[in-house]
């Protein structure tokens, strides 16, 4: 390797965007020495199998566990960052130790956004939440569910799986933010057929009582169960990294590699990337991994590196629906079928957005998702 190559690289951060990193690091032709630092004490896991199959999983083993890593990487797990050098080029951790590097990769994600700090508000972001939930589940408690997000609904869909009596708190219609009208409504629908009770509401607060925890919302009516889950946004975890100068309103901004300097990449869900409306973060599956790719190879190659050309993708299944959905939600109107029709059973769907672009989503449809793709791409 050249001169110019780095000899040390640390990536701070064990989930997918760290792990993405490390192996891409060395498929671009690092051959020194690599470090992954992440501060839970299990290797990198699927978070999306979180909220679906591992709530119904038996044994608890399979629907999250990924391949074992290719990077041959010095791995510190249960180790957390907590503070970054960029001058002298360390990133120190909570066990007094600091760690010299020529590159790093700022991978460290986000944390559940909670609406209080009372410990029955529980939420849904790591591993062992998922294992906790799904053994208090065994019990057939009933269940509230604050947030009409995908998460929320995905949370909600698992709790009634497992014979749960479940009830669903949502700032105006679940879903319809996220997905648009039309899609939200199947979704919905196919809730409340399998019997989850939905409450609108304009806002919500959880406040503590003499049981644990309840919501109140903005008219006053006061809900409680016997498990509070609440699932209403996530916060980056850049706390560490104050003082740097890298932190712009809570995100990470970075260039089109992913590139905070030319030392420094951010990844996954703390990182904003550029956008015609400013930096934005993607807190998606599919974005931290193309992310991680883009970015681990500006750190080996530099400007010769491409940058990131990053297609949306979104997945979810819920309420006994599956949907794959290619290209920018939410989508408006109603959609032109390219397979089945509307009433119900698989179809695949197109949006033709103001912008040009276009959006394709497979509902319950086993279409692969690169002709998914290839259809946004031919109708553009």
């Amino acid at each position: 390797m050249s001169a110019g190559t780095p000899r040390r690289v640390v990536v701070v951060g064990n989930g997918i965007a760290g792990l993405t990193a490390a192996d891409t690091l060395r498929e671009a032709g690092f051959d020194g020495e690599l470090t992954v630092v992440g501060d839970e004490t299990h290797p990198a896991y699927s978070r999306p199998a979180l909220s679906k199959a591992l709530l119904l999983d038996g044994d608890g083993t399979s629907s999250h566990t990924l391949p074992p890593p290719g990077h041959g990487a010095t791995e510190l797990l249960g180790v957390r960052a907590t503070g970054l050098d960029l001058d002298r080029r360390l990133v120190a951790l909570d066990d007094g130790t600091a760690l010299p590097y020529d590159r790093v990769v700022l991978a460290t994600g986000s944390r559940a956004r909670r609406l209080s700090e009372l410990p029955d508000e529980i939420t849904l972001r790591g591993l062992d939440d998922a294992l906790t939930l799904r053994r208090r589940l065994a019990g057939r408690p009933s269940v509230l569910v604050v947030g009409g997000g995908p998460l929320g609904m995905e949370i909600a869909s698992g709790c009634l799986a497992a014979g749960c009596r479940v009830t669903l708190v949502s700032q105006g219609a679940p879903l319809a933010d996220r997905l648009g009208p039309h899609l939200a409504g199947v979704f919905v629908a196919a809730a409340r057929e399998r019997g989850l009770t939905v409450v609108e509401t304009g806002g919500a607060r959880v406040e503590g009582c003499a049981g644990g925890a309840r919501v109140v919302l903005d008219d006053g009516t006061v809900l409680d169960a016997e498990i509070l889950l609440t699932a209403v946004g996530d916060v980056p975890n850049t706390e560490w990294l104050a003082g740097t100068g890298l932190v712009v309103n809570g995100a990470v901004p970075v260039d089109a590699r992913g590139l905070a300097r030319p030392e420094v990449a951010a990844v996954g869900d703390l990182a904003a990337l550029p956008s015609p409306q400013g930096p934005r973060r993607i807190p998606l599956w599919s974005s931290a991994i193309e992310q991680a790719k883009a970015a681990a190879r500006a750190l080996v190659h530099g400007e010769e590196a491409p940058p990131l050309a990053f297609q949306p993708y979104f997945w979810t299944e819920q309420f006994g629906l599956s949907l794959k959905a290619v290209g920018h939600l939410p989508a408006a109107g109603e959609p032109a079928y390219a397979d089945g029709e509307p009433g119900g059973g698989p179809a695949l769907m197109t949006w033709s957005r103001e912008d040009g672009s276009t959006t394709a989503v497979a509902l319950n449809h086993r279409i692969p998702v690169p002709r998914l793709r290839r259809m946004t791409r031919a109708a553009s």
